[in-house]
Order: C-alpha cells, then sequence, then structure tokens
C-alpha cells in the first residue's frame, strides 16, 4: 500500500496517531496475546526482568535498568524498538519528528499553517527511532536540551530569544523515539536536573527563556549499582520521575550461560568448520565465569561481565584453530591446555581487589582456571579422598593412575603439539584410556582423549599428581617424587 504524501491523504487514510507510548502498550498487547516471544535474543530472564518490563511498558513508564556489568541492559532496551510502528508519518523537514496531527516545533507549525492539507509528509521507519547516548561527565546542557544559534540569529537577523535561533539538542531530536542515556550515574548532578521537567512535564529552558515542547518519548535508563558510591549517583528527584526501576541478574544456571554465549561469540564459519568445541570445554568457560564471580581477588560489586565467557570462548576457539594451522590438521577438538588461551579474556575482564593485585592477574587466572577444572572434576569424575590413609589409597579409582606415575614415569604435554602426537603423549598411559572405559563409559569416542586429559588436570588440582609448567605446556609427574626432586 502507497503511504500518504500530504496531510490531507494522511488523514483521509484513516490513519490514527497515538503517543510513543500508546504504540509500545497496543503493539505489546497485540504480541502478549498471539503468545509471541517477545525478547528472542535475551535469555534467563524470562521469569524475572522480562514481565518486569512488560509491566513497565503497559503502566506507560519510563525505565531504568539496575545491574552489573555485562547483563544485557541494553540489549533489551534495543529489543524494545519491536513494539514500535512499523512506520509513523512526520511533517518532512522537521528537525524534531513533528506528528503532523500535533505539531509542537516553530518550523512545524508555521508550514501547516501555510499549506494546510498540502504540507508534505515523509515516514519514518521504527529502525530510525532509536537513540542512545553514553553519560559522561563532560556532556552538557546544551548537548542534550540544546542551546542558542548565533548564527542563525545573525543570517536570519533575529533576536536571542526567538524560538527560530534554537539549535536543539539531541533529546529534542529524538521526539517520538526511544531514548536511552546508558550509565546514568556519570551524567553531572546539574545535567541530570535538565531532565527533570521532560520527563514530567514536557517543558525545556534554554539560555534563560522557556519554551513548551510537549515531547512524545520513550526514556530508558541504565545505571550500574556500583556507580552509587564510586563515581556519581542519580539524583533523588529524577529517581522519583522515572516509573519502574528494574534489576537485571547474570544468568542463574551454566546451561543459561552457555546459550548466551553461544549466541553472541563472534567465531568465523571457517573456525566452526576446523574447531570443535565439546561440551566439556563450554562448561569450562562458564564455570571459570562463576569461579571468578565468587573469587576473594575479585571485586565483587563490579561484577564480571557476560564479555568475559564471550572474549574467553572467542580466544579458546582461536588458540585450537591456531595449533591446527601450524600442524597442518583439517580439523582439531579444544584441549585443556587450549584454556591458557584465554587467559587473556580473563585478565582485562575482572577488576581486582587488593588480594588479587598483589596475587598478579596472570596468576589470578592460573587459580580461577584450576578452581573450574577442579569444580567440574568433582562434578563428573568419582570422589578423590583426601586424606592419604592405606585402606582408601587401596581402594581409589585412581589408584591406577597414581600408581603409574608413583614408577617414575611422567608425560610432558605440548601445547603445540599435532593432534597425532598428542593422542600418542596420552596413549603412553594405558590406565588412563582404561578408567575413561570403566568410569565414564559415556564419553564419546571422538572426545576421549579430552576427557583423559581433563583428567591429568583433576588430579593435579586436587594434589595427586604434580604439575609442572614447561615452555610450551606441561610435564605431569609423581607428586612426591617431585617434591624429593625439588629438595634435591
Amino acid at each position: 500500500m502507497k503511504q500518504p504524501q500530504t496531510f490531507g491523504e494522511l488523514k483521509s487514510s484513516g490513519y490514527r496517531n497515538r503517543t510513543i507510548k500508546e504504540e509500545l502498550r497496543e503493539n505489546l498487547i497485540n504480541a502478549l496475546s498471539k503468545g509471541e516471544t517477545l525478547f528472542s535474543s535475551i535469555h534467563g530472564y524470562d521469569k524475572t526482568v522480562i514481565p518486569d518490563i512488560e509491566r513497565a511498558i503497559l503502566s506507560g513508564h519510563n525505565i531504568n535498568l539496575l545491574g552489573l556489568r555485562g547483563q544485557a541492559k541494553t540489549k533489551i532496551a534495543r529489543g524494545m524498538v519491536r513494539f514500535l510502528d512499523e512506520w509513523i508519518p512526520i511533517v518532512e523537514g522537521s528537525e524534531i519528528n513533528d506528528d503532523p496531527f500535533n505539531p509542537i516545533s516553530y518550523y512545524a507549525k508555521e508550514k501547516m499553517k501555510l499549506m494546510g492539507d498540502d504540507t508534505p509528509i515523509s515516514w519514518l521507519n521504527r529502525s530510525d527511532r532509536f537513540v542512545e547516548k553514553l553519560a559522561t561527565p563532560d556532556v552538557s546542557v546544551a548537548d542534550l536540551i540544546g542551546d542558542i544559534d548565533p548564527v542563525k540569529a545573525f543570517n536570519l537577523k533575529l533576536s536571542y530569544s526567538d524560538e527560530q535561533v534554537i539549535h536543539f539538542g539531541i533529546v529534542p531530536r529524538s521526539n517520538r523515539c526511544i531514548f536511552v542515556i546508558n550509565e546514568l550515574p556519570d551524567l553531572q548532578p546539574r545535567i541530570q536536573v535538565s531532565l527533570f521537567n521532560i520527563l514530567q512535564e514536557g517543558d525545556i529552558q534554554i539560555r534563560g527563556f522557556k519554551l513548551r515542547l510537549p515531547l512524545d518519548m520513550q526514556f530508558v535508563f541504565t545505571a550500574n549499582p556500583e556507580d552509587y558510591t564510586n563515581r556519581g549517583s542519580i539524583i533523588t528527584p529524577l529517581k522519583d520521575r522515572i516509573g519502574s526501576q528494574i534489576l537485571t541478574h547474570y544468568p542463574k544456571t551454566i546451561e543459561i550461560a552457555k546459550s548466551i554465549t553461544k549466541q553472541e561469540a563472534k567465531l568465523s564459519a571457517e573456525q566452526t568448520k576446523k574447531v570443535i568445541v565439546p561440551d566439556l570445554a563450554s562448561t569450562l568457560i562458564e564455570q571459570i565465569v562463576l569461579e571468578a564471580r565468587n573469587s576473594e581477588y575479585v571485586d565483587a560489586k563490579s561484577g564480571v561481565s557476560a564479555r568475559l565467557s564471550i572474549t574467553a570462548m572467542e580466544n579458546l576457539v582461536s588458540s585450537a584453530e591456531r595449533r591446527a594451522l601450524i600442524n597442518g590438521d583439517k580439523t582439531t577438538m579444544v584441549r585443556i591446555m587450549d584454556f591458557q588461551g584465554v587467559i587473556p579474556a580473563i585478565t582485562g575482564k575482572v577488576e581486582m581487589v587488593y588480594e588479587g593485585e598483589q596475587e598478579g592477574p596472570y596468576n589470578v587466572a592460573q587459580t580461577l582456571i584450576g578452581k573450574a577444572i577442579r569444580s567440574l572434576f568433582d562434578q563428573y569424575c568419582p570422589p578423590v579422598e583426601l586424606r592419604r590413609k592405606k585402606q582408601q589409597e587401596t581402594h581409589s579409582p585412581y589408584k591406577s593412575i597414581t600408581d603409574w606415575f608413583d614408577k617414575g614415569n611422567d608425560i610432558d604435554l605440548d601445547m603445540s603439539c599435532s593432534d597425532k602426537v598428542y593422542n600418542q603423549t596420552l596413549n603412553k598411559i594405558p590406565v588412563l584410556a582404561a578408567f575413561i572405559d570403566q568410569h565414564l563409559p559415556n564419553i564419546q569416542q571422538n572426545e576421549k582423549y579430552l576427557w583423559m586429559e581433563f583428567i591429568l588436570f583433576g588430579l593435579a588440582e586436587h594434589s595427586k599428581l604434580s604439575r609442572n609448567p614447561l615452555d610450551s605446556g606441561f610435564q605431569f609427574s609423581d607428586l612426591v617424587g617431585n617434591m624429593f626432586k625439588g629438595l634435591s
């Protein structure tokens, strides 16, 4: 259907104008009535955050999303665009998207008074009705609201008090749009004050004279709770004018976290074809993030973003890909040693407390990987007896493995070795394959060597084996023998 091009045609078409909050509400009602999935790319919020978003939209509220970094706050705001009409009419040439049925700018009012039903109409797509502004301390009132344009006043020979000489800021230019201010507490308090009347009454004031501009907007703010004490705060009168404050959270299960990482990790088709990422590796990445969130070395108030697991997955796949390229392997599977390649993704994503700074980012990252391996080892494998009682050691499922190392045997695992050499090295421990067959019979055959490696790392984390770093890899040997070797 052809869109009307003049105000007269628009009226004849039966078009019904609505405020943006009415659009959001009615389109949400329609989607809920049809049982549609509203935020398909948001995982883990189905019973918590998303119902709160729906209630806020139905109530016609402006929204503040409060949560730690990496909790999909901006992604939620962008997802609200789907509840806007696909196209809306505006007065052609309007700087602030004037509604032809309710013009508010001097330009639109004068144009419609002059041309009436012949006023040209243009159409704005929903994709152009999302405006985002990052709050920084240097943001000014002029940036947000507007200022007097002296050049325009000179050219038009108008007084500075004339409405025509105003240069509109980003907020008026976002009329009839979803407007997002990220990291709201970073705005200086005097700048936050400038939003009072816009949120409540629709008035704006520029350089001492007051303009009545009833802006039609849906505001969404995002904030980090830590900002309230470290960098700034949302002043109380502004919080009072925001209808709904919605708390976000991190994924509550590893399965949800894995689905987020799978969706967000930017892996090329070539990488996904060359590198196999088994479920154990995906789970280990998310376990590292959980360990970081509970670590005494990491600042819990700062949080650990979901971006850690996303970039860690990208690094993990790249580590395996690099090894395959060096050795000429057409395909390869992720190894436990490849997790050394995710350390750069960890060190840049966690904020250390004093103890963490003293320990050092690299050592903290190694500790997190080790704790994650130990946690998954305890979940998937038979329990390891902590005390070395003779009777317990006799019946330990790991006795055959530790006995092999007790005889003075050791192996060197090279991070860059080919798959063939990797398999040959692990096959030197025949009891290791037998352990997998007996205690982990459901492991897929192509993942067997990965699990054999995992067992070695897990026993080292439980102090049953010694693991020493090499130039490119690790050496596994008898723990007691290694201690005496160090003494000598």
